[in-house]
């Protein structure tokens, strides 16, 4: 700081209107007297320090007598870097402006003049000249008349304050000046801490972002991980040690959440091969990712299960981690095993039906032809011996395609309300005979089934080709048990079960305690023309017949087998809500009466045609024939006394047996109609939408047989008969 005092000012202006009041100014100070001792010790009490020594000093001073002259001469002066330090201003100056005017003007010029007003007792009051100038920190009266010394006094007092006050301003200008620097600095670091501390808060705040996102992510991903239907558990690389699993993983193993963490799959019992074992912990990190990897897991009751795995690296705390996720595909691969089981016997089933309606034709004619010629009295003995071979030969060969159709769930069934535990009783007697005596029969029939509604002619079939199985696989004695029970399968029961619905249903169950089947072989049971037998002791369709019934019914049919332990054979049919019917008793066959009706033929292969309406015409009837629907109807409008229409149900030219009936029916509502076919099922399906109950002949029919069934239908009330076939349902 610089502490060299300021040099004095020492201009002045006299502004008054007397030349005379000048010249006294200027005695006094142009060449004053040493100043008196008072104002040292009053400037030393004014201003807090040694009262300097005033020396002899001369002032430099300018005249102005009139206001507006004093306020040009201080601007001027201001201007030019030479101010007046004081103004002497009289309060009186005529014509112009007063004293106090002329002060307010200067003061607009100059702000730091220092004046002293130079008054009389009657002219203006102190209060009065404040008032009129706002302010007094730079004014001084000096009350006429004055003294020599009083004037001195002041011309020192007020240029010395001047200067000093210059010099305050000076210092406060610096002061100003460094604190501006000060409070610049001030700003210029507190803008950068505001942006540090923004930039502070910024990265705060990203990071209270970060880690509350992390945080979600964590909470989300533990949701996930616990909620997933997927078995997925967390293992440490080096250890092979299970730090996280989820429900999902303790279902399928069967342990608990203590038994797992903090332990190896090795001392979990997860053996080479079953599991995510140590192998392809190794392998995961090396190949990156493994999707899809097929292996198996063993549970903590030691049953085996099928999984599909996806292993995932990754690491936590910067050591490696592998992620396991396990979807559970043993009943997927069950029901594909199922499925494509179902799949191959339906396309096997698909070609049996196919061979067996076209050899149901030959079997027709051969049957046909033989029993005609059986009827005649001029042949000898062994023509005859071999026209019975051949008839028997053809029956055999109708049972074979009988087999075939119920195999392919084409047969024509007969369902009417059975209650099983009923025709198990009528039953057992059969099987006893069939199975020997070294065989132990048992029956456990549970109390109050609901009946089922079923052909209890097939249920029958299904039931000796089972036991004849179980008498086979007991060839030293043992026992075959039938059970009954009562079944209800739920939603996901049923998805188990390809074309099962969810229900009621009543089981049947066939064991036996002979050696069992081998595993190898189970999936092969069902096939037909499968068999183990040796060669002319089998033909393979036992079981091919009894899946396929058993299908046909809506039903299914489950084999438990171990060796050495026995064979369950377990059958599961709707249950129906209506009252079982009795089942009828077989009438015995008597030969059947001729008869004089006219009867219309319609069937498109020729030899079954010529066969038949030779048949009818030596039995009396008279007959008509068409080759197909469209030819029947020009036939029909060429006799309209037709009293029973013969027809095959499946005919080319695009007129159904059926659409057939109707047109005639419409025409004469008491026409008889019999259906034949040599096969039926899903094309009767989509010709009947609910069950029929008329009779219907099927292939291959001999002599016998036709005439019975005719006679029967023209004996009957006339009504529209339609083929009877069975699409079962619990509500019957």
């Amino acid at each position: 700081m610089n502490t060299t005092a300021p040099e004095l000012n020492h201009r002045l202006l006299i502004v008054d209107d007397n030349a005379a009041i000048h010249d006294d100014f200027r005695k006094i100070l142009v060449r004053p007297p040493p100043a008196p001792e008072p104002f040292p010790e009053l400037e030393s009490l004014l201003l807090g320090k040694d009262a300097p020594v005033i020396a002899e000093t001369a002032f430099n001073l300018d005249s102005s007598f009139q206001g507006q002259q004093a306020l040009e001469m201080v601007a001027r002066a201001r201007a030019e870097g030479r101010p007046y330090a004081l103004a002497f201003v009289d309060v009186r100056m005529p014509p112009g402006w007063d004293g106090i005017e002329t002060i307010g003007h200067l003061w607009g010029a100059d702000p730091e003049l220092q004046v002293v007003i130079c008054t009389a007792y009657s002219d203006y009051s102190w209060d009065e000249i404040v008032q009129r100038l706002t302010k007094s920190d730079n004014l001084v009266i000096l009350k006429k008349p004055f003294d020599t010394a009083e004037v001195l006094q002041l011309a020192h007092a007020m240029t010395r304050k001047w200067t000093l006050a210059g010099a305050v301003r000076e210092r406060l200008e610096d002061l100003d000046r460094r604190v501006q620097e000060r409070t610049r600095e001030f700003q210029e670091a507190n803008a950068q801490l505001a942006e540090s501390n923004a930039q502070l808060q910024k990265e705060v705040a990203e990071r209270t972002a970060a880690e509350e996102a992390l945080r979600r992510a964590e909470e989300r991903f533990e949701k996930a991980f616990q909620a997933s239907p997927m078995a997925m558990s967390i293992q440490a690389v080096p250890t092979q040690r299970y730090v996280d699993v989820n429900e999902a993983f303790l279902v399928l193993t069967g342990y608990s959440r203590e038994e797992v963490l903090g332990r190896s799959s090795q001392e979990l019992g997860f053996e080479p091969g079953l599991g995510w074992c140590q192998e392809l912990s190794v392998r995961a990190p090396q190949d990156q990712r493994l999707r899809h990897h097929a292996s198996k897991v063993r549970r903590k009751s030691g049953e085996v299960r099928d999984v599909l795995l996806c292993l995932e690296p990754f690491e936590l705390g910067a050591e490696p981690h592998l992620l396991a996720i396990a979807q559970d595909i043993t009943d997927r691969l069950t029901l594909e095993s199922e499925l494509r089981q179902a799949q191959k016997m339906e396309a096997v089933g698909q070609l049996a039906a196919g061979i067996a309606h076209d050899f149901n034709n030959l079997l027709t004619v051969i049957q046909g032809n033989a029993g005609l010629l059986l009827d005649r009295s001029d042949l000898d003995d062994e023509v005859l011996n071999s026209l019975r071979q051949i008839q028997a030969g053809s029956h055999r060969a109708a049972a074979l395609t009988r087999q075939l159709l119920a195999y392919s769930r084409k047969q024509i069934l007969r369902p009417t309300v059975l209650q099983l535990n009923t025709l198990l009783a009528q039953w057992k007697p059969t099987l006893g005979r069939l199975i020997g005596e070294d065989i132990r029969l048992r029956c456990d029939l549970a109390e109050d089934l609901p009946p089922v509604l079923a052909d209890a002619h097939s249920l029958e079939q299904v039931l000796l080709n089972l036991a004849v199985n179980a008498r086979d696989a007991m060839p030293t004695g043992g026992e075959l048990i039938l059970r009954t029970c009562r079944l209800t399968l739920d939603a996901e029961a049923a998805a188990r079960r390809p074309g099962t619905a969810p229900g009621t249903y009543v089981s049947i169950q066939v064991t036996d305690t002979g050696h069992g089947i081998p595993p190898e072989i189970q999936c092969h049971i069902f096939e037909p023309f499968f068999t183990t037998k040796d060669v002319g002791k089998g033909t393979g369709l036992g079981l091919a017949t009894a899946y396929g019934i058993v299908k046909q019914h809506e039903g299914w049919i489950e084999l438990q087998s171990e060796v050495n332990r026995g064979t369950t054979f377990t059958i599961s049919l709707p249950a129906c809500d209506q009252a079982p019917e009795p089942v009828p008793t077989p009438a015995l066959p008597s030969r059947p009466r001729r008869g004089h009706e006219s009867i219309l033929v319609v069937e498109d292969e020729d030899s079954v045609r010529e066969i038949t309406v030779h048949a009818l015409r030596r039995a009396g009837y008279r007959v008509t024939e068409a080759r197909n629907g469209r030819e029947a109807l020009h036939v029909w409008e060429q006799n309209r006394g037709v009293e029973l229409l013969l027809t095959d149900l499946v005919m080319p030219e695009g007129l159904s047996g059926r659409r057939l009936a109707e047109t005639l029916l419409a025409a004469n509502p008491n026409l008889k109609v019999l259906y034949t076919s040599g096969y039926s099922g899903e094309l009767f399906d989509r010709q009947f939408n609910h069950s029929p109950d008329g009779p219907l002949l099927p292939k291959p029919y001999d002599v016998h047989t036709l005439l019975a069934q005719v006679r029967t239908c023209l004996d009957e009330p006339a009504k529209l008969i339609k083929p009877r076939f069975v699409k079962t349902s619990r509500s019957c």
